[in-house]
């Protein structure tokens, strides 16, 4: 008896000390939020983030930013919320803190699932924040909010996030990387950023992080958003110089003349083709490694 009190006590103190690790707060840099905003800059950054294609529902004529299709995981379909200034249906009541807390994974309700990418988001510069907030409050609001996700238990509890987060998750801040160009840096911001291109172009582990070591390796298929092919500069360079990538980010259009379709498809229509030739320069100059 006395051998069994001693393992039930090994096996609570373990417990605890698992439970602590778990949900212990995860804490992001501070930022700025002092900063004067420019909501057409930000309108920007909108385009840049690829808010209007995951949080509008344009197949079924949706309006701007009212919720999006559901996207299917092994978790359940997670519907993107109506991010309209309507204060009840979307997110007209939050503060600038709360908005950037959330691209820092902790809205107002609670830890955010990872199926909304903060984990790029968190990499934004705090004048993006700040011009992106004052953008989405001039979005005509919208009433009527989104419908509900269906998420299998035990996901469902959202204090899950937090363990989530702790095994997965450093919210952290872009850093330029003196050894590369300023063409690479902003490429690489885009791209790991704002962008997120990294969250559909890398293969998964069970409890749905990005592997790590695998970034922009591909996705297989029946990854969220269906397949995503490897964006690494040797396999990009078998079909793209730098100007075809670049094509490709502004029409639509692959290198062997095929439309891209499924998602790429509607990222392109409201994003990427809506970037700056610059940008686009950028991005592409980072996957294909390009410096200049």
């Amino acid at each position: 008896m006395r051998v069994l009190r001693w393992l039930l006590l090994v096996v609570v103190i373990i417990g605890v000390g698992v439970a602590v690790y778990l949900f212990k707060p995860v804490n992001a840099p501070a930022r700025d939020l002092t900063l004067s905003a420019d909501a057409t800059h930000g309108a920007y950054v909108l385009k840049l983030g690829g808010c209007v294609a995951c949080h509008t529902d344009t197949k079924n004529n949706g309006a701007l930013l009212a919720g999006g299709k559901p996207l299917t995981t092994p978790f359940g379909d997670f519907v993107p919320p109506n991010i309209t200034s309507d204060p009840n249906a979307g997110i007209g009541k939050w503060t600038l803190a709360e908005f950037a807390g959330a691209l820092d994974g902790h809205g107002p309700n609670g830890h955010l699932y990872p199926v909304f990418p903060y984990t790029s988001y968190t990499t934004m510069t705090d004048q993006d924040v700040v011009d992106l907030f004052a953008a989405l409050k001039q979005i005509p609001p919208v009433t009527a909010k989104a419908v509900p996700s269906t998420v299998s238990f035990p996901f469902n509890i959202r204090l899950a996030n937090l363990a989530w987060q702790n095994l997965f998750f450093a919210p952290h801040r872009f850093a330029k990387d003196s050894a590369h160009s300023d063409l690479w840096n902003r490429g690489a911001y885009i791209a790991n950023g704002p962008g997120h291109c990294v969250e559909c172009h890398s293969p998964r582990n069970p409890l749905g992080a990005i592997e790590k070591g695998q970034e922009f390796t591909g996705a297989p298929k029946g990854s969220v958003g269906g397949r995503a092919p490897s964006l690494k500069a040797d396999d990009l360079k078998k079909f793209y110089a730098i100007a075809d990538l670049e094509d490709t980010l502004k029409t639509g259009v692959s290198s062997s003349g095929d439309d891209l379709g499924g998602e790429m498809a509607e990222v392109v229509k409201d994003s990427t083709s809506q970037w700056t030739d610059d940008d686009r320069h950028a991005v592409a100059a980072y996957l294909l490694g390009v410096e200049q």
